[in-house]
């Protein structure tokens, strides 16, 4: 499968790492062609890996993966041309975090409580099918969940049925054997509302190695 990868940061190099080994051809974008991370990822990864403009990747794949800074996520769509995106599964990763003041960052005030990064996707691609998931574990657990010592939970949030079963087929590619379906995007509310609580316990424990485990 043809997949783009939005995003030069850590997420993005290790989300399409992952992909490429899986055999999918994956594209990096960048805001300019030549971006040197972009290009040290495509080296690394090999033969199924390549680097563009957003715009470019966008256009390349059949599925979309944000992973840029939440808040600047808006803005690269916009970048990449919203019509890329018309009719495509979007799997978005970000998390509305403003560090503007430091660490540790706070949730972006428009895009929470009442509203959430997710949601403001979807309404900026009306015509894309956005799924809401990965955005609560750290990248290495993402694509790994078994380096836990316990099987733990991933969500997923979307509007469409048929883009969440393809989204849930990736992330069993992935390890993940425990996928909660929490409904429609806006209950990637809650899943963007866990970040804080995430980030206090990562200082607390000094690892990134870790999630949630629900027990009934």
């Amino acid at each position: 499968m043809n997949i783009a990868i939005l995003g030069t940061g850590m997420v993005g190099a290790t989300v399409g790492k992952k992909l490429t080994d899986l055999g999918h051809k994956v594209m990096m974008g960048s805001r300019a062609s030549g971006n040197e991370k972009a290009l040290a990822w495509v080296k690394k990864c090999g033969a199924n890996a390549s680097a563009g403009k957003f715009s470019e990747a966008a256009a390349f794949g059949e599925i979309i993966f944000l992973c840029t800074n939440g808040a600047v996520t808006i803005e690269v769509i916009g970048l990449s041309g919203k019509e890329n995106f018309n009719g495509k599964t979007v799997i978005d990763i970000t998390n509305p975090l403003d560090f503007s003041k430091g660490m540790p960052p706070t949730l972006i005030p428009g895009l929470s409580n009442t509203n959430s990064l997710g949601e403001e996707v979807q309404k900026t691609l009306p015509d894309a099918k956005v799924v809401k998931t990965l955005n609560t574990v750290n990248c290495e657990i993402m694509i790994a969940p078994d380096k836990l010592s316990e099987e733990t939970s991933i969500y997923i949030s979307g509007n469409e049925a048929a883009a969440k079963e393809k989204v849930t087929e990736i992330l069993r590619s992935f390890g993940w054997t425990s996928i909660i379906d929490l409904g429609d995007i806006s209950t990637a509310r809650g899943t963007e509302m866990m970040l804080p609580l995430w980030i206090r316990l990562w200082g607390a424990l000094k690892t990134g190695h870790f999630n949630f485990k629900l027990v009934k």
